[in-house]
């Protein structure tokens, strides 16, 4: 039996109504929303990631089946990488977080967040993971503040073997890359 999860990790979770896009808010030539096919290493297909602009920030929704039985009942870090690829094995292809900021990373960390860290993910007893989170830290497109998550050389939405301590650098100790999906626009 497939058990649904929704994780509340973090004081920016919205109500759905609330999630839902401004049209009037945002200007015409604005990207308001972005995905990717979540594969394992194996590269076999396992899920997608939706993205979604809005006024502050960007709601992830990540929706996987099948991953490994080695990552299943446990929590596993999760962060936006640098570059939008996915091709090499181990998927370090995608380079390191998404950090212009140059904060240390963690969410609980003093000198953090940075710009890629999100809050951690449950892998079910059947290898599934539905979660949404927020992130006011990135946009789709970038600002004067903001990094892009498509920019030039794109983004990537990693997972990794384990938990994110959160605090530890410079990812937490979360391990190897376990899946990953190239942030693209539909």
């Amino acid at each position: 039996m497939l058990s649904r999860t929704l994780l509340v990790t973090t004081a920016f979770l919205l109500p759905v109504a609330a999630c839902a896009q401004d049209e009037a808010a945002v200007p015409p030539h604005t990207t308001t929303t972005a995905s990717g096919e979540l594969i394992i290493r194996d590269r076999s297909p396992a899920g997608s990631v939706s993205l979604h602009q809005g006024p502050e920030g960007v709601v992830i929704r990540i929706e996987a089946d099948g991953l490994p039985a080695d990552a299943r009942n446990q929590w596993h870090g999760v962060h936006l990488h640098s570059i939008g690829d996915c091709s090499s094995e181990d998927f370090t292809s995608s380079a390191g977080h998404i950090n212009p900021s140059g904060r240390q990373h963690g969410l609980l960390n003093p000198e953090g967040p940075d710009n890629a860290d999100l809050p951690n993910l449950w892998v079910d007893g059947d290898g599934a993971i539905r979660a949404e989170v927020y992130t006011t830290r990135v946009s789709l497109e970038g600002s004067d503040t903001l990094p892009a998550l498509l920019d030039a050389d794109g983004s990537a939405l990693v997972i990794h073997a384990g938990s994110d301590d959160q605090t530890s650098q410079p990812i937490g100790g979360a391990g190897a890359r376990i899946a990953c999906a190239v942030i693209t626009t539909p």
